[in-house]
Formats: C-alpha cells, sequence, structure tokens
C-alpha cells in the first residue's frame, strides 16, 4: 500500500530508529516496500538495508534528488517521505490508513504532514525556542514526513531535480488546503 523513502547520510543508528518505528505497520500490512536512499555514507546503510529487507540506493546529490530516485524504485500507490532519525508515534498505522480512506472517498488530492514533536533528547535552550517560534509561523517542514498518493506526487512534480529548497517547494506547491495535519506525532532530531 505504502512506499517509504528514507534519505540517509551514513547515520545507521539514526536509519534504525526510523525504521524500528516501521515495523508495526509492515506487521499490519501498511508497508509494501522501504527504500533507504543513502547520500555518502560508507557501506553501514546497505548493511541496514539488507537486514532490514529494505531496497538501497547509493546517490551522490541533494537530499531532494536522493528521494526523487528512490521513488522510482518503489511500487506502491501511496508514498511516505521520512528523514533517518524521525519516529513515529505508534498511532501511525491506524490514522494513516483512516486518512487514505478519507482521501479515496472524497475524490479529493491531499498530503498529510505528521505532527511535529521535539526528541525528548534534543538540547533545549533559546535557540531550540527561536525554532519552534519560527515552526509555528511558518508551517510544517520536510523533517515532518510526508505522506502522499503517487498520482497527486507526479501531478504536482514531485521533487525538482537540482531544485534548491525542493522539499519544501512541494510542501508550499500543496498548500494548505491540500495539506492536512496528522494528529500522529513525528519526533525529530534536533
Amino acid at each position: 500500500m505504502i512506499s517509504i523513502v528514507i534519505p540517509t547520510q551514513g547515520d545507521e543508528a539514526e536509519t534504525v530508529a526510523t525504521l524500528a518505528a516501521l515495523v508495526p505497520g509492515s506487521a499490519a500490512g501498511m508497508v509494501r516496500d522501504v527504500v533507504l536512499a543513502d547520500r555518502g555514507g560508507d557501506g553501514d546503510i546497505a548493511r541496514v538495508a539488507d537486514v532490514a529487507g529494505c531496497r538501497f540506493l547509493k546517490f551522490e546529490g541533494t537530499r531532494a534528488d536522493a528521494i526523487a530516485a528512490g521513488v522510482k524504485l518503489t511500487r506502491g500507490a501511496w508514498l511516505m517521505f521520512l528523514h533517518a532519525g524521525a519516529v513515529l508515534e505508534s498511532s501511525w498505522i491506524d490514522e494513516t490508513a483512516q486518512f487514505i480512506d478519507s482521501v479515496r472517498m472524497s475524490g479529493r488530492h491531499r498530503a498529510g504532514v505528521f505532527r511535529y514533536a521535539r526528541s525528548p533528547y534534543a538540547e533545549g535552550g533559546i535557540g531550540s525556542a527561536l525554532r519552534q517560534m519560527t515552526r509555528a509561523m511558518t508551517g510544517p517542514s520536510a523533517n515532518q514526513g510526508l505522506l502522499i498518493a503517487r498520482t497527486h506526487y507526479e501531478r504536482l512534480g514531485g521533487y525538482a531535480p537540482g531544485a534548491r529548497g525542493a522539499e519544501a517547494k512541494l510542501l508550499a506547491k500543496l498548500g494548505r488546503g491540500n495539506r492536512a495535519m496528522l494528529r500522529t506525532r513525528i519526533f525529530v532530531p534536533a
């Protein structure tokens, strides 16, 4: 049902944390395939992909280009984009299924973004407070994950190759009206 693309940068611990949160969804039949698009790692991510049963893509270039290349390897009707280190709450499975059903029944093209939650291990301070205020004013960011139908992703042009800020541009193309804030929280590192 859902194909998940995770751009990584060789950080095994962050990638494993993200994958661990996806295991219940895989067991429930929600996850069709996962692609780890590694940008500049030393082979640890290839080993993680092998152990976890994911597809592995070694990629040189921007994160958005790696994601776009990863999409080409997927087969699901729905796409989910997560950054390595982002961990979804366990409620993601039920809410994702409900969101997909509601989009299908409405006939309206919508995408879902998970609710930001600061990692309990991230450092606090004034910098953290400023990022929180910025997030509140500007809306969701790419590290909050994105759930979108493949047809809608393609209709919007996906991630433009070589474009600066391609992840933010895709969120902007969705606009507020075609983007739902899901209740499920996503814990993101710093």
